[in-house]
């Protein structure tokens, strides 16, 4: 990279590395929230977050915070951050390249004695991975008062979430009473997870919005038959009914996904009963995890749903309920004002950049619900993620730590003005 960048790439690598390092024998890159690992992680990231000169704490919600001072933090909080859990065989940037980038604002920002107005806070989130509590984005959830108070008493093993958060230094007790009024605007980095910017050859994606997650149950009612002696025409075969529903939900998605905005979903759970050899199944259960940037879009994948199982089950002899809508999560778009001012910053450090939707959860969505929020993507390679094989150039990292760099001098000035005149641009 030939660019004269405001950041140190080689501190960004060194700190990857050595977290990279922290990880479960015979797991690469396995350091999953709430682990002796995941507390060494953290261990590591404390001392560089104090050599930086940062002043360090951690909050009721067991997430790290590295502070900054602002010459007038009445104005509020920049925030930025990500988070250092993996899941299992995971990835060494996953997260962790968000941290890493943050904190290297934070260096930068000292090293070019830059003094900002407003306080600014670097924060390694707990548990944004789906946890051995079962429950993810415990830490973003739990700083901006949106964690369910039933979730604290979720068991694994002879420990419970509250028992965990206490385990890695917060507080459950006051974790309910915990409030973040004062962020004047919050920014992530995260690797891309997708193969969109590498395939297109762009630096930056700037993330419109982070889709929206609904989770939808369907069973599926045959009837148990012998497999050798029922004829075939006098069967009622769930799973065959299940296999055709599976591939029209295939179909009516890839029709959406060429619609403006994101939109996936996938069947990933499927259950079969009685799951013989020699028995027609007579029930099939199967989940589906669908996406959507624009939530019309959904609804409108739900509509087609449900009046196609009443078709299919039909023609199948068999019975279906009504797809039973288990989970969902609303769109989140990212603050217009921010994703103005990553584009600008983009062009201020040379870097092409784009926009796109995220079809993954962040922390991001989290803390926008409270605050101006937004969060910038970084190529990985072949948009694998959550494996092993995980990659993302340096060089890639570095120009987005960059690109952080430049939106928050910019955000310090911009939120300062919203402050006094009372405007806001999201």
């Amino acid at each position: 990279m030939n660019r004269n960048l405001p950041v140190n790439a080689s501190r960004i690598a060194e700190d990857i590395v050595a977290l990279a390092e922290i990880t479960e024998p015979g797991h690469p890159w396995t350091r999953r929230a709430f682990s002796p690992f995941f507390l060494e992680g953290r261990t590591y990231l404390e001392a560089r977050m104090k050599a930086a000169g940062l002043e360090t704490r951690m909050d009721a919600a067991g997430n790290l915070i590295g502070r900054r001072t602002g010459r007038k933090p009445w104005l509020g909080t920049i925030m930025l951050g990500s988070h250092s859990d993996t899941v299992p065989d995971g990835g060494r940037f996953d997260g962790i390249a968000g941290v890493i980038a943050a904190l290297e604002v934070a260096r930068a920002l000292s090293d070019q004695s830059i003094e900002l107005e407003h306080d600014l806070e670097i924060v390694d989130f707990l548990a944004e991975e789906v946890s051995i509590f079962g429950v993810s984005c415990i830490g973003s959830r739990g700083m901006t008062g949106q964690l369910p108070e039933a979730w604290l008493s979720r068991v694994s093993g002879d420990l419970d979430l509250a028992g965990g958060i206490a385990r890695v230094g917060g507080e459950p007790g006051v974790l309910q009473q915990q409030k973040r009024p004062d962020i004047a605007g919050f920014l992530e980095l995260h690797i891309e997870q997708g193969p969109v910017l590498e395939a297109e050859r762009k630096d930056i994606g700037i993330v419109t919005a982070i889709s929206g997650i609904t989770r939808i149950e369907i069973a599926v009612e045959g009837r148990a038959d012998h497999a050798g002696t029922t004829p075939m025409d006098r069967r009622a075969d769930a799973l065959v009914a299940a296999s055709q529903l599976v591939l029209d939900i295939r179909n009516a998605a890839a029709e959406l996904a060429k619609t403006p905005g994101h939109f996936a979903a996938t069947v990933g759970e499927f259950r079969i009963e009685p799951n013989a050899a020699n028995v027609v199944p007579s029930k099939v259960v199967l989940l589906i995890d669908g996406r959507a940037e624009i939530r019309a879009d959904m609804e409108a994948f739900c509509r087609w749903l449900d009046g196609h199982v009443e078709k299919l089950a039909t023609a199948y002899g068999v019975t279906i309920a009504t797809p039973n809508r288990v989970s969902e999560n609303q769109p989140t778009p990212g603050d217009a004002g921010l994703l103005s001012a990553l584009e600008a910053a983009c062009e201020r450090v040379g870097a092409k950049h784009r926009r796109m939707a995220s079809g993954a959860g962040h922390d991001t969505a989290w803390i926008a619900k409270v605050a101006p929020a937004a969060m910038i993507f970084v190529p990985c390679r072949g948009g694998r993620s959550h494996c092993a094989d995980e990659w993302a150039d340096n060089d890639d990292i570095a120009l987005g730590a960059a690109v952080l760099f430049e939106a928050v001098r910019e955000m310090d000035k911009d939120l300062k003005r919203e402050k006094v005149d009372g405007t806001h641009t999201g």
